[in-house]
């Protein structure tokens, strides 16, 4: 029975190849949307899911909340380590570690010199336990009890020491940064499973006290709170959170600031579940690479997968039951020799079975494309190779049956409701029934369709206001390089520029901290008395010399330029003035902020710039020298500008630039950073979003345009002998395309009513994220509603057209 099912379905699909070949190039296009966004789902979702105990498992983080608004701290002060170890309720047990950045570490006998490791941390002798750390050599219970101890993963061992047994590596000697030796004492297995725990390095907790950490790690200050210092906890069970988060709460409240009460600044301690790591947009992981996980941007794309599937079974369905009358013939007669209405469906559930496999097949090769298209937006262990993923296999047969169900049983239960008698006196359609059906469809995804295209325009059209508008700096032609933090010697950058100096192509230069706008940023809170008022206010501190503010275009509006690199003085930002209450930039000049118990004169105001994406508004500023060289300079970056007419030059001014550094710092890495390409870097997310839309936009229309073709050749070639007919009564051409295309286009403008105030509230809700957005223009929404509605009449036509130019005579012969 079922090989004759699968015969039956051949020939059938067979005999009817175009509409075939539409419904296999839809289905394909949903599957393999489905099939690569279900695996970037599934690879998100089962980050550290083998750890045991996971769902006990919490960090404990820090959120501050002010009139200002809120921030949020993946660390905590050192105090709270010390006081969940010394017995917090519910904690069956803890460990903390200390995110490390060491300059360079030496291998012992390899005796090679490796700069810059990453993924090095100083951790508590509890870690190990804490986490499924499966070791090769060492013991797993001793390893970190003594200072001078270090545990590498078995990549980094290889690394250090090729072609050495891992029992023969207990013994050998690490030196970090000249001063610190280490003795590995163990080597664990890398996770097999994705995990965001992805250090290289683990050194004993207690050998700290000889790096330069050892200030942070000793450092007892309730207040002081660091993103290194990293607090987990395992709870006894899952009832015990709400106990925990209550003596955290408590614990908040007994070392509470005193700036709580009189400025509105709190400070609350938060259980982050292990499961929630992986997607933490305020906290943040460990994995210092491009990709960030987003829950929300996983449901979107979900959504993007949904909608591309549904288009697909939607033309299967449409083109089935359309198609209907032309098997209607084959159903009275299987009625009449004694099929039932169940045998039916299954058969056109087989038909249907086969031509989802052949698109399923296709959809495979689709989907390696796309992972190629999107390598630069999807993490490096998302590969084409996570298919053969015994989950992803099974999620992908049950996707394929479900798609098989929802296209194959509606026109199922069309065909197989024809009553014998009425199809042998050729009267099936009694109503117009499923005709709506269709035209409540073809509604459906053009609705789809536009709003993707009035998204895809929306989207470029603010991603091209951020990038075009003017950050009130200078941003073309400027170069920054960071000089190495531990060489903290004033005499190597002074050299270092001098160098620079001599070559002709650069045209200013200037020391100081992080450009204007960049992903860090240094910030205090300072006060100033207005009379009885007294306003309390956060304030972030920009780093340069006397060069820095011309280098950058940005202007002075009031007052002079800094007297010299280590004075305190500040110039203020516009949106600081406007804090202060000042009327005017004069006014603010000659003013004192208490910063800190000292007074600091105000003596010049600057244009205001963003110090951050557009996405943030201005934040109050000051531009200050390098008030604490005698202790740790913030003169660690060099700026530089080129010249702009001579771009072609450029590589030859870095590569000079590049010696220069080699002969002052010849043992550290040469790192130039363009100030656009870092401005390009704060709207990451919104260019994958573009590049996104783009696909989903090409891919809706596609479909939904192969779906309208298919039913324009259908309903066009039913009504052959009236175009016949029409033609030989003086019809004209083009009246009988607008006759065939009229009913079609009225549901395309049908969509654009429906898509367009559907748009426009996801869109105005998405633009509500951006302190600084374009407007929602009348013409994105005209434009698309237009040129979907030409494409169509273009598709259509391509049909209606070449039908109407028939013989008339040779229409009504064949009839």
């Amino acid at each position: 029975m079922l090989k004759n099912y699968f015969k039956i379905a051949f020939r059938n699909l067979w005999k009817n190849k175009l509409f075939s070949l539409i419904n296999v190039i839809s289905l394909a296009i949903g599957l393999s949307a489905s099939f690569v966004i279900g695996l970037m789902v599934y690879y998100d979702f089962t980050f550290d899911n083998f750890h045991e105990d996971g769902e006990l498992i919490y960090r404990i983080t820090t959120d501050y909340s002010s009139p200002e608004g809120d921030n949020y701290n993946s660390g905590v002060a050192v105090p709270l380590t010390k006081a969940i170890k010394e017995g917090f309720t519910g904690v069956q047990k803890s460990t903390t570690f200390f995110t490390s950045e060491p300059a360079r570490v030496e291998a012992g006998s390899s005796a090679k010199t490796f700069n810059n490791p990453e993924k090095v941390i100083y951790a508590d002798t509890d870690f190990f336990q804490f986490l499924n750390y499966d070791f090769l050599a060492g013991n797993q219970a001793t390893a970190l009890q003594n200072p001078n101890e270090v545990v590498l993963t078995e990549s980094r061992a290889k690394k250090y020491f090729p072609n050495t047994d891992f029992d023969n590596l207990i013994g050998e000697t690490l030196t970090y940064d000249d001063s610190v030796m280490a003795k590995v004492t163990g080597v664990v297995a890398d996770f097999k499973g994705r995990s965001d725990f992805t250090f290289q390095e683990f050194i004993s907790l207690a050998t700290a006290n000889q790096s330069y950490m050892k200030d942070q790690i000793l450092d007892d200050n309730w207040h002081s709170t660091s993103s290194n210092t990293q607090l987990f906890v395992k709870l006894n069970n899952k009832n015990a959170h709400t106990n925990v988060q209550t003596q955290l709460d408590e614990l908040a409240k007994e070392h509470e600031s005193e700036d709580a009460e009189t400025y509105g600044d709190y400070r609350t301690f938060h259980l982050q579940p292990l499961s929630d790591l992986h997607f933490s947009e305020n906290y943040g992981v460990f994995d210092f690479t491009p990709h960030h996980a987003d829950k929300s941007v996983l449901i979107s794309l979900l959504l993007i997968a949904l909608f591309l599937l549904t288009l697909g079974c939607i033309n299967f369905i449409n083109l089935n039951t359309a198609q209907a009358s032309q098997r209607a013939k084959e159903i009275g007669i299987r009625k009449t020799l004694g099929s039932s209405k169940k045998q039916l469906v299954f058969q056109f559930l087989g038909e249907t079975f086969v031509l989802t496999l052949f698109a399923a097949a296709i959809s495979i090769l689709l989907a390696a494309g796309l992972l190629k298209i999107f390598a630069d937006f999807i993490p490096e262990g998302l590969h084409f190779g996570l298919f053969a993923d015994p989950v992803i296999i099974g999620a992908a047969l049950v996707l394929i049956i479900l798609v098989t169900f929802l296209s194959g049983f509606y026109p199922g239960l069309v065909l197989s409701s024809f009553k014998p008698v009425s199809v042998f006196k050729s009267r099936i359609f009694s109503s117009n029934s499923h005709a709506t059906l269709r035209k409540s469809l073809i509604v459906f995804q053009f609705v789809i369709a536009q709003v993707f295209i009035i998204s895809t325009i929306m989207v470029g059209k603010q991603i091209h206001f951020l990038m075009q508008e003017d950050m009130g700096f200078k941003t073309d032609a400027i170069t920054y390089v960071r000089t190495p933090w531990l060489d903290s010697s004033m005499e190597k950058r002074e050299l270092f520029i001098q160098k620079l100096k001599a070559i002709p192509e650069i045209e200013k230069i200037s020391l100081g901290g992080s450009p204007p706008a960049s992903f860090s940023w240094h910030s205090t809170e300072v006060d100033y008395l207005d009379g009885e008022n007294q306003i309390h206010s956060e304030l972030q501190l920009l780093y340069g010399d006397s060069s820095y503010l011309n280098l950058y275009g940005i202007g002075l509006l009031a007052g002079r330029k800094l007297r010299n690199d280590t004075i305190r003085e500040f110039i203020i930002n516009e949106t600081f003035r406007k804090v202060l209450g000042f009327e005017t930039p004069q006014d603010a000049i000659g003013k004192m902020i208490d910063y800190s118990g000292e007074k600091v004169p105000i003596v010049g105001v600057m244009g205001d710039f963003n110090q951050r994406s557009l996405k943030s508004k201005i934040e109050p500023m000051a531009f200050v020298g390098d008030w604490s060289r005698q202790r740790y300079s913030q003169f660690n970056t060099v700026h530089l500008a080129l010249h702009e007419a001579n771009s072609a030059d450029w590589s030859g001014v870095i590569a000079k630039a590049e010696n220069h550094w080699k002969s002052v710092y010849p043992g550290a890495d040469f790192d130039l950073q363009f100030m656009d390409e870092t401005v390009e870097k704060f709207y990451r997310k919104e260019t994958s979003m573009t590049k996104l839309l783009n696909w989903a936009t090409g891919l809706s229309v596609l479909i939904s345009c192969l779906g309208l073709l298919g039913l324009v050749i259908y309903t066009t070639e039913r009504r052959v002998k009236e175009i016949g007919v029409r033609k030989i009564l003086g019809a004209s051409i083009a009246q009988i395309n607008v006759l065939l295309c009229k009913d079609f286009l009225v549901l395309v403008v049908i969509a654009f009513a429906l898509a367009a105030p559907l748009a426009w509230y996801g869109l105005n809700s998405w633009l509500q994220d951006y302190a600084y957005k374009t407007s929602l223009s009348w013409w994105v929404f005209v434009s698309s509603g237009l040129g979907i509605l030409i494409l169509a009449l273009i598709i259509m036509s391509f049909k209606t057209i070449s039908t109407a130019r028939r013989n008339p005579v040779k229409s009504l012969r064949t009839e």
